[in-house]
C-alpha cells in the first residue's frame, strides 16, 4: 500500500470515530443544505441552468487553444503581463521571478486554490519572503498552520472558541465568542499587511475570453484591497477558467453562489483587466498573470474525462457527499478534496499514488446530481478505479476474480461452496475482525450477512 493511502486510512479511521468533529461538520452542512435549497428554488428552471452552464463550460473547454488565445490577447493589449507555466516549479519560478524584480518585503494574497496547489506559500516563505492570506478563513488556517480544510469554507471544522483561542495566542487578543468581534480582531491586523505589502497576489473564479477580463468573486472585499492597494498584483488561474463570453457570467455567478454558499449571489463580483490606466485612482502599476497549466492537458487529452475540467470550484460535491462528511478535507492530504478531488488529483498528481481516494466513495451518485455544471464524478471515480487496475494489476485480485468466475459459471460448484459456506459461518465468530480472518476489512467495523438456510434454488425445487 502507498503511503498516501496509509495516511488516509488512518487519519479516516480517527476522524470517523471523533464524533464532536462529525457533529460540527454535520451541523455545518445541514445549514447550507438548507440555504442551498431556498436559493435554488428561485431559479425559473434550475435543470435547465445546468444544462446551459454544462454545454458553455462543454465549448470553452473543447476549444480552448481558441479561447485562451483570446483571452491572452485582449490582456497584453491593456499592458498585462502574461505568463505561461507548464508545471507547478514554472508557477513558483514565475512569481519568485517577480517578486525579486521588485525587491519586495511582504506579500498579501486573496484566496486562490491554484496557489494551494503549487504550494506558493511555501516556496515563498523558504525563498524569505513575508506571505499573508487576506481571506478569513485562509488567514485562521495560515495561523494554526494548516492547508484549507474545505474549497470554499476553509476553516469549517473550528469552532469559535478554538479561533478565539487562537487570535488570544497569536494576536494577543482578548478572549470573546462573538463572530462579529473576530472578524473585527483579524481585519485590524489585516488592514496594516494591505497597507505595507508590496505585491498582492490573487486567484480567479473566471476568465472571459471575449473581454480579457478576470473575474473575482468573494464576500469580505478582501481580494479588492489585494488587487488595489499594491503597486504590483499577481493573479494565478489554471487554464480551464475560460469562458467564452462576458454574458456567461450572468449565468456563472448566481450559480457558482447558489451551489457554494447558498446565497443568490456573492456580495463582491469584481472584473480585472490590467494594470491601473491614466486618469484612475486605485489598482496595480504592474499587472501579471500566470496561466496554470500543471496537467490540466493530460486530462483535457482524455476525452472521456475531459469534462472534469468544468469544475467551478463550488465544493457543492464535498457538502453532499457521506465520505467527506464523515473523514473531513485534511484526511484526503491534498488540495482538491471530496469527489472532485478524488476525480482529478490521480490525474494531476500520479494515477497509482493517488487511486485510493476514487476507491473512498459510495459511488451514491449525489455529487453528480448536485453538480451545477453536471459533471459526471461517481461514473469518473469508476474510470479512474478501471484505469488504476489497467495499468497496475493486482495478481492476487486478478486471481481471486477467476476464481469466482470459473466457480459461478459451474453451478454444482457454486452450490457445494453455498454448503461450505453455512458450514463456515458456525466457526466466523472465534476469528472474526482478527488477522486470520479472511473478511477481516470488512468485518473490523461491520457483521458479515448471514447466508440463508436454503439458497433460493433449493426453495424452488421444493416447490416443483
Amino acid at each position: 500500500m502507498k503511503a498516501f493511502a496509509r495516511e488516509f486510512k488512518r487519519q479516516a479511521t480517527r476522524l470517523t470515530r471523533d464524533l464532536r468533529h462529525r457533529r460540527l461538520i454535520q451541523d455545518a452542512l445541514k445549514k447550507y443544505e438548507r440555504l442551498r435549497d431556498a436559493k435554488r428554488a428561485k431559479f425559473q428552471s434550475w435543470q435547465d441552468a445546468r444544462q446551459t452552464a454544462a454545454a458553455i463550460k462543454w465549448e470553452a473547454i473543447n476549444h480552448l487553444d481558441k479561447y485562451l488565445v483570446e483571452f491572452v490577447e485582449k490582456l497584453e493589449a491593456r499592458g498585462t503581463h502574461v505568463h505561461w507555466a507548464s508545471t507547478a516549479e514554472q508557477a513558483r519560478e514565475t512569481v519568485l521571478k517577480i517578486v525579486r524584480e521588485k525587491k519586495a518585503r511582504s506579500i498579501i494574497k486573496s484566496k486562490a486554490m491554484t496557489s494551494e496547489e503549487i504550494h506558493l506559500n511555501h516556496a515563498l516563505e523558504h525563498a524569505g519572503f513575508e506571505v499573508v492570506e487576506s481571506d478569513l478563513g485562509e488567514y485562521i488556517v495560515q495561523l494554526r498552520g494548516e492547508t484549507p480544510y474545505h474549497i470554499v469554507f476553509p476553516a469549517m471544522h473550528l469552532t469559535r472558541g478554538e479561533i478565539s483561542a487562537l487570535f488570544e495566542r497569536e494576536l494577543g487578543s482578548a478572549p470573546t465568542d462573538s463572530p462579529e468581534e473576530l472578524t473585527m480582531i483579524a481585519r485590524r491586523a489585516l488592514r496594516l499587511k494591505y497597507i505595507s505589502a508590496d505585491i498582492g497576489i490573487t486567484g480567479a473564479n473566471f476568465a472571459i475570453a471575449e473581454t480579457g477580463m478576470i473575474s473575482i468573486t468573494e464576500n469580505e472585499g478582501n481580494a479588492r484591497l489585494t488587487a488595489a492597494l499594491p503597486k504590483t498584483v499577481i493573479t494565478l488561474l489554471g487554464i480551464e477558467k475560460v469562458l467564452p463570453r462576458m454574458e456567461d457570467l450572468a449565468l456563472f455567478l448566481p450559480m457558482l453562489a447558489t451551489a457554494g454558499a447558498g446565497q443568490t449571489i456573492t456580495c463582491y463580483n469584481t472584473l480585472y483587466g490590467g494594470p491601473r490606466l491614466p486618469g484612475e485612482c486605485d489598482g496595480p502599476e504592474e499587472f501579471h498573470v500566470i496561466l496554470l497549466d500543471n496537467k490540466r492537458t493530460h486530462l483535457l487529452a482524455d476525452a472521456e474525462q475531459r469534462d472534469a475540467l468544468h469544475c467551478i470550484r463550488c465544493g457543492a460535491c464535498l457538502n453532499v457527499c457521506p465520505i467527506y462528511r464523515n473523514v473531513g478535507g485534511h484526511t484526503y492530504g491534498t488540495t482538491y478534496s471530496g469527489p472532485i478531488g478524488s476525480v482529478i488529483t490521480p490525474h494531476l498528481q500520479g494515477l497509482q499514488d493517488w487511486k485510493h481516494l476514487s476507491s473512498a466513495s459510495s459511488l451514491c451518485g449525489a455529487c453528480t446530481e448536485v453538480c451545477p455544471v453536471k459533471i459526471n464524478l461517481h461514473h469518473h471515480l469508476l474510470h479512474n478505479r478501471r484505469n488504476a487496475v489497467s495499468q497496475s494489476p493486482v495478481w492476487w485480485e486478478k486471481l481471486a476474480f477467476i476464481g469466482f468466475a470459473f466457480i459461478m459459471n459451474r453451478p454444482l460448484l457454486y452450490e457445494i461452496g453455498t454448503k461450505l459456506g453455512r458450514i463456515g459461518q458456525l466457526f466466523h465468530p472465534f476469528i472474526k475482525g482478527s488477522p486470520l480472518d479472511p473478511a477481516r476489512a470488512w468485518t473490523q467495523t461491520r457483521d458479515l450477512p448471514e447466508l440463508p438456510p436454503k439458497s433460493f434454488r433449493e426453495l424452488w425445487r421444493q416447490r416443483r
